[in-house]
């Protein structure tokens, strides 16, 4: 048992509990309120000064991207990065992701998330749970039977969630790549299978067609 006790704590609801105190059985909180007992033999982290919150969320995350050892963007390159010093930035991204006070984290999406979440679940590694779509899926992915294929196929690999590429980059003007029809088919057979989507789509014509094919969630 761990009992972290701290000057105030913000409980993630709107309250404020002064002189609160957070019991942790194992890994859970059961408990947090203004002096609470301490349970025999709990081991006791006094912040008299500090105040606590409920761990952060990232919604949208790279973990995997990262500097190379040359201190540039590693894009997939052949730039001289070894795969071991790619796989020590990626756990430098998640330890100091973690240490942000973020303790979920989305990435949209890299094939490499899936042993880093694996990594992460299992506390091989320090840093936040892990929610991944794997690779992202484009215009250039299929028809819509294809995509209604490769949705599942992502299901099976493991993907939390969907992502879709609609539009081309608002530096690019945004302008819609996906068709309706490849957007009805990926969202929808998402729905099916109880897979949230989440769109890129930088215009009003993107954001209206992910809209119309009732898309998760639009970005």
């Amino acid at each position: 048992v761990t009992v972290i006790r701290a000057a105030r704590v913000l409980d993630g609801t709107g309250r404020v509990i002064p002189n609160a105190a957070v019991v942790v059985r194992g890994s859970r909180i059961v408990s947090v309120g203004p002096n609470a007992a301490v349970p025999a033999g709990a081991r006791v982290y006094d912040l008299p000064t500090l105040t606590l919150l409920p761990g952060l969320i990232d919604a949208h995350d790279h973990l995997a991207w990262h500097f190379n050892p040359q201190g540039r963007y590693h894009g997939g390159r052949s730039d001289g990065e070894t795969e071991f010093e790619g796989a020590l930035a990626i756990a430098g991204n998640a330890y100091v992701t973690l240490r942000g006070g973020i303790t979920t984290a989305q990435s949209l999406g890299s094939p490499e998330d899936k042993p880093l979440r694996a990594a992460l679940a299992s506390d091989q590694i320090p840093g936040p749970r892990l929610l991944t779509s794997l690779e992202p899926l484009t215009e250039r992915s299929g028809g819509p039977d294809s995509l209604r294929q490769l949705v599942r196929q992502r299901k099976a690999q493991g993907a939390d969630v969907i992502k879709l590429f609609a539009s081309k980059s608002i530096r690019e003007g945004g302008a819609q790549t996906m068709t309706d029809e490849q957007l009805a088919a990926a969202c929808g057979e998402a729905k099916t299978l109880g897979l949230r989507t989440i769109v890129h789509a930088h215009s009003a014509e993107s954001m209206r067609a992910a809209a119309m094919a009732g898309c998760s969630q639009i970005e």
